[in-house]
């Protein structure tokens, strides 16, 4: 039975629900992720007409915050999960692909929510996701390629505190803006940090916990503070 109401829902949405309903699923544990998603689109349908553009089917959990929607442009079939925190004012805006995926809890933050200059913004590829509780700090710009998969808890920042200066307060200093890229078909395990300048080849994987302050080369398997290549995947 259950396989037969992912079957409906796949034909229902246009999404490819087989492999998510198979014969263990029962009926009634079907039915009730229907009903949620059921509950999802409607809220999607409530708030996508303040987004720069929408295709496709969109959901959006409960508890959802989403500030300067105008600037945030998304693919078809997207998921804002529950209480996620999308902010997007930026300066090439917050650019989502096809099935992307922001978990529950996680924040994008751009710009700062009590002004200032505008960030630059962010990009994710087809069928990538930011993973529950993960902070997004794009002011600098950063982008996310496609088939990348993020653990809980991953961190990502594009810029940098000033602190050179010994005779001001830090917090007086600014900041220093950069980038950060991820690569096709990476895979940012959980807790995992990502600091500014960093390119992540494609391909790569980087361990749970570890702080990546260079590089990856394409392939990679890094571990550790700071992250050092501990395996190459070919």
């Amino acid at each position: 039975m259950g396989n037969f109401l992912g079957k409906a829902i796949s034909k229902f949405t246009g999404i490819d629900l087989r492999d998510r309903f198979g014969t263990e699923w029962d009926s009634l544990s079907t039915f009730g992720v229907m009903m949620r998603m059921g509950l999802w689109t409607l809220r999607g349908a409530l708030v996508r007409w303040r987004f720069g553009t929408a295709k496709g089917l969109f959901l959006v959990g409960k508890g959802v915050t989403i500030r300067q929607a105008a600037y945030i442009h998304v693919g078809r079939n997207f998921i804002a999960q529950d209480h996620c925190e999308i902010n997007g004012l930026s300066q090439k805006g917050l650019v989502f692909g096809d099935k992307v995926t922001i978990g529950s809890y996680a924040i994008i933050r751009p710009t700062n929510l009590y002004g200032g200059e505008a960030g630059v913004g962010l990009k994710v590829g087809n069928n990538s996701s930011i993973g529950p509780y993960a902070y997004i700090g794009c002011s600098g710009y950063i982008e996310i390629g496609d088939n990348v998969m993020m653990s809980p808890r991953v961190s990502i920042y594009s810029e940098n505190h000033n602190f050179s200066e010994t005779t001001l307060p830090m917090i007086e200093q600014g900041v220093t803006r950069s980038f950060v890229k991820i690569e096709d078909d990476c895979w940012l395990a959980a807790n995992s940090v990502i600091l500014a300048g960093v390119t992540v080849g494609k391909g790569s994987v980087v361990a749970a916990g570890s702080i990546v302050t260079k590089d990856v080369p394409p392939y990679s398997i890094v571990a550790g503070n700071p992250a050092r290549i501990i395996k190459s995947r070919k």
